[in-house]
């Protein structure tokens, strides 16, 4: 039984740690790798990124493999957030040998921010190692194939998409091959993902089923947001975050082909993108389970096609699944106060 998510490529787990309330709206998730680790690689289009240990994913370098991928809050503060996941693996043995001792191990833990400083009221409320490792241990602590939680959680919690609430939101599919392709997002951006002229939300169109808001209903939505703008200290920073994944045996090289396409998913619903004070990135993730059937050189494509199409479908989840805020860091309302669930 799949659950539409990210824990549908069998072996991955996915833990949230939030923080709200006293000044806080941030938190950070973690993508916990099977034993042994999933061969990993990145792509960053946005300007302006703020990751860690992201040139050793390149496919050049001497890391093949990875045990967990963290996507924080708290811009380039939270990417502390990474060392508590580095502790955990290291108190487990898990990461690259360094030495003839099983325990001399370095864990290559790939991260990347998204900016919410503030939005809970207190600039200095945000992930740390703690939060890192309560993220991996709830990660660890799931069952294989798990549910994951989406909307204002982990990672998600203080995200802003285009001036209505962010959040995460993750989809899967199983391919004609047996293989399985997941994506999860974090929204976080200052581009629009809804249409000014509509309502509609933009990755919807590609999904086949565009709901439109009646006029009425779009005009207040108009006139809530503007309210809302106008009260908020200073403009949404952004950027937003991606993991795909795969259980198909591919190559570091084809992972970041993976990682580099699923880029197109985030255009199609986010308008507009990777421009120079974005950081907007994406890890691919891939566990090796299944053949990719490298008798057919374009075998890859079916799982390019799927990751990108994932993506848009995560980021609509995400914003459909986001709860409004009113608090002392600004007011963002949620799109299904603005317009309902259709």
């Amino acid at each position: 039984m799949t659950v539409d998510a990210l824990t549908d490529v069998a072996g991955l787990r996915v833990g949230h740690a939030t923080r709200t309330g006293d000044g806080w709206l941030t938190g950070t998730t973690v993508v916990l790798a099977p034993e042994g680790g999933a061969v990993a690689a990145v792509d960053v289009r946005g300007g302006g990124p703020g990751t860690k240990e992201t040139d050793a994913l390149d496919p050049r370098t001497m890391v093949q493999k990875v045990d967990a991928v963290v996507l924080t809050g708290g811009s380039a503060y939270g990417l502390d957030a990474a060392s508590g996941v580095m502790a955990w693996l290291e108190e487990r043995g898990r990461g690259v040998p360094v030495g003839t001792d099983p325990a001399h191990v370095v864990p290559v833990v790939p991260a990347a921010c998204v900016f919410d400083l503030g939005r809970g009221g207190d600039f200095r409320a945000r992930p740390d190692a703690a939060t890192g490792r309560a993220a991996v241990e709830a990660a660890a602590a799931s069952a294989p194939g798990a549910r994951v939680a989406q909307g204002c959680v982990g990672a998600g919690t203080g995200t802003v998409a285009g001036g209505i609430k962010g959040g995460v939101g993750t989809a899967s599919t199983v391919l004609d091959s047996g293989i399985t392709v997941a994506a999860l997002v974090v929204v976080n951006a200052a581009g629009a993902v809804v249409d000014p002229e509509t309502g509609a939300l933009y990755g919807e169109f590609l999904q086949g089923r565009v709901a439109y808001p009646e006029e009425r209903v779009h005009r207040a939505a108009r006139r809530r947001l503007d309210e809302a703008a106008s009260t908020n200290p200073s403009p949404p920073l952004n950027t937003t975050l991606a993991v795909v994944a795969t259980d198909a045996d591919i190559t570091k090289a084809q992972a970041q082909k993976m990682a580099g396409t699923a880029h197109d998913g985030i255009a199609r619903a986010v308008r507009p993108v990777h421009l120079l004070h974005d950081g907007d990135t994406v890890f691919a993730l891939a566990t090796g389970r299944r053949p990719l059937g490298n008798g057919h050189p374009l075998a890859l494509n079916d799982i390019l096609a799927a990751g990108a199409d994932l993506v848009t479908r995560a980021i609509v989840r995400a914003v459909r699944a986001s709860e409004s805020v009113d608090g002392p860091g600004g007011v963002w309302p949620s799109y299904e106060e603005l317009y309902g669930t259709r």
